[in-house]
Parts: structure tokens; sequence; C-alpha cells
């Protein structure tokens, strides 16, 4: 399978992953042969890249970090829960729900599972969602970012279920932001950014008297977006006044909004994403954006690259002692032919060779 544009789709290719809708719903499954509306209805809908069978990559099998069952279910708990305070809020009706604490437990409690079952593995998120509110596949993102980043740091069971929790529930508040500043495709007003920036104070107002939402979870949802050099809000808190959950989640959080395709936007590759929070200067620690990147896959399997001698591969391998030089197998040569049999470069042992670019079509 290849990553190609949607806007280089052409009718009759085949899917090699199914995409979802944002409330988890199947959009259009795995093996399905496109047609033209297709291909519209998916541009429509903000997805810019799919993964597509073809014949020179087909023994590529890109398994996810997470299942698409559980991830899935995940999914569909945030829409239900999300959606019922916003109609609780629109009816003036009471917006706590005390079943939240124990529902997003036993969620994240299966995201864990899945991802201490693959801890050898590379974090690798595959699933592709349309962009009609990308706010329900995020939280689950940022969670299992999270998740990952706090197993690499050896945290016990106990503070990785506080931590995933509060990283699923990061953005709640934002449930109290009017509709239309939430999905607004151009840039916001001051007076509805500032509004906006109101979300990180409603989660934790909402979040930390509600039965089974442990305290720190609800700090997440504080602090996300509190940075190490007092730049953050809604506090302005510095150095170690944020903690640790804070800037897991924080990062967590702004690298799934970088990678995730946006209505006004498509999202960056990870490389470029993880470029950027290193350039962050003093809004995260470095080692914590260094032992992310140790545990991401930097370059997804299935992705086109170019090599610095100008061949043209895609990703199939991953190294994890090395996530920056992957496997990959060359297809075109310099001058652009398809090759008779292409043939693989280990980048991690051939030194001479490295990636300059990355590409959605070949």
């Amino acid at each position: 399978m290849l990553i190609t544009s949607t806007s280089s789709l052409e009718a009759g290719q085949r899917l090699a992953k199914t995409i979802y809708t944002s409330s988890g719903s199947v959009l259009l499954a795995e093996g399905k042969e496109l047609t033209v509306a297709n291909i519209q209805r998916l541009q429509t809908l903000g997805v810019s890249q799919v993964y597509v069978q073809d014949p020179r990559t087909d023994d590529i099998e890109v398994a996810d970090s997470v299942s698409d069952e559980v991830r899935n279910r995940a999914v569909r708990v945030v829409y239900e829960q999300f959606n019922s305070m916003v109609e609780a809020r629109k009816w003036k009706r009471v917006v706590a729900n005390p079943r939240l604490g124990r529902e997003f437990r036993k969620v994240f409690e299966d995201i864990l599972y899945d991802l201490q079952a693959n801890k050898q593995v590379m974090l690798h998120l595959t699933q592709i969602y349309s962009t009609d509110n990308y706010l329900y596949s995020h939280s689950v993102n940022v969670g299992i970012y999270s998740a990952a980043l706090g197993m690499a740091l050896g945290l016990k069971r106990d503070q990785l279920i506080d931590l995933g929790i509060g990283a699923m529930l990061h953005d709640i508040g934002k449930t109290m932001v009017p509709l239309e500043i939430l999905m607004k495709p151009g840039k916001l007003t001051d007076d509805e950014y500032n509004l906006m920036k109101e979300h990180s104070m409603f989660g934790y107002q909402l979040l930390k008297d509600i039965p089974d939402i442990p305290l720190l979870s609800a700090h997440c949802a504080l602090q996300h977006h509190e940075r190490l050099d007092g730049t953050g809000y809604p506090r302005g808190l510095k150095g170690n006044e944020v903690h640790l959950f804070g800037q897991i989640v924080g990062i967590a959080d702004v690298y799934d909004a970088l990678t995730s395709d946006r209505v006004y936007r498509k999202g960056y590759l990870p490389h470029e994403a993880l470029e950027i929070l290193f350039t962050s200067t003093g809004q995260f620690d470095a080692e914590l954006i260094a032992k992310f990147r140790d545990n991401v896959a930097i370059y997804p399997l299935g992705l086109l690259v170019t090599l610095g001698t100008g061949e043209r591969a895609v990703v199939v391998d991953i190294n994890t002692k090395f996530p920056h030089r992957p496997i990959v197998r060359v297809l075109q040569d310099a001058a652009g032919s398809q090759l008779q049999t292409p043939y693989e470069v280990d980048l991690s042992s051939d030194l001479t060779a490295s990636i300059t670019d990355v590409e959605q079509i070949l």
C-alpha cells in the first residue's frame, strides 16, 4: 500500500485502509473501488491523503498501535459524551455526567492494553478520519500519544490511567465554546480567540467535581496550553509550575494538531511536526520531545520519499533504534523511470543515502 494525495486519486483505484467519519463510523471501507463521486466527497470532507493498493507494495502491512475496534469505540465515546454536553448547555440543563469518569476509564484501559501489547513497536496511528469535526478523533489521538510518552517515561499504570483520562478530556471545555467559533475556517478575531482560550478553564471547572475523574486528569485540561517559558494560558505558568502531565498533553496536543488535516490547511508530515516542536524554543522540554520522537514513527509505512541520489522510494519498515533512517524500497531511478526490479535500502546501515524530500504521489 501507498499513501497518496486525494487530489491525485483516479477512479478505479482501491482503498488499502478504511476511512472513518469524525464519529467513528465507516465512511469508505478498505478494498473499496473509488469512483469520481467518492473522490470528490473525500476532498469535500477535508481528507487530503489516503492509503491505496499498489502491486509494488502489496506486501507492506501497516499495523496500527491501537486496533480499529478499540480506537473507534473511544472516538464514539468522546462523540457521544461531548455532544451530550453541548445539548445540555443548549437547553440549559445540568452539564455534568456522573458516568463520565467510569466510561473514559474503561475506554482508556482498552487503549492502554493495546499499547502495552505492542510496546516494542514504534507508535503508528494510521486511521484516517474526515475533518467535519476533528475534535473527537483529536481527543483520542492525544490520549494515545500521551500514554505512549508516559510509558516511555516509565510511569506506573495508575499514573498512565490518570494521564490518559485527562488527555482524552483535555479539550472538553470546547463544548462550552460557540460552534461558530469552534468551526470557523478563517482567522479568529481577538474577541473570538480570547473566548476560545477560555476552554482550558471551562474544562477544568467541568471535570474537577465529576466523580471518578482524578484531580490530576482535570489539571490536564487546565494546563495543556501552559508553556515552560510562561507564554501559555490560562495562568502563564513557568518551568516546573507546569505539571509533567500538562507538559505531556501539551506536546501530544500540538503534535496531533500539526499532523491532522484541518478545515484551513492540510496536516504536516510527522517529521515536519517534530521539527516545529523542537524549534519552539523554551516552550517545551527538549528531553520530553526527544523521548516522544524516539517512540513515534517519524516516516510512516507507505510514505513516498526522495533520496539524496534523486531516486524515489517507499518506506517499508521502521528502524526502532534509528527512526529517522527507515528501510525503503526504491521504485524509480533518478531519471524518473520505473524500476523493473525494485530493491530495498536500509538507511540505518547505508549512511551514504538519506531522505531529502517526501511526496504524496508517484
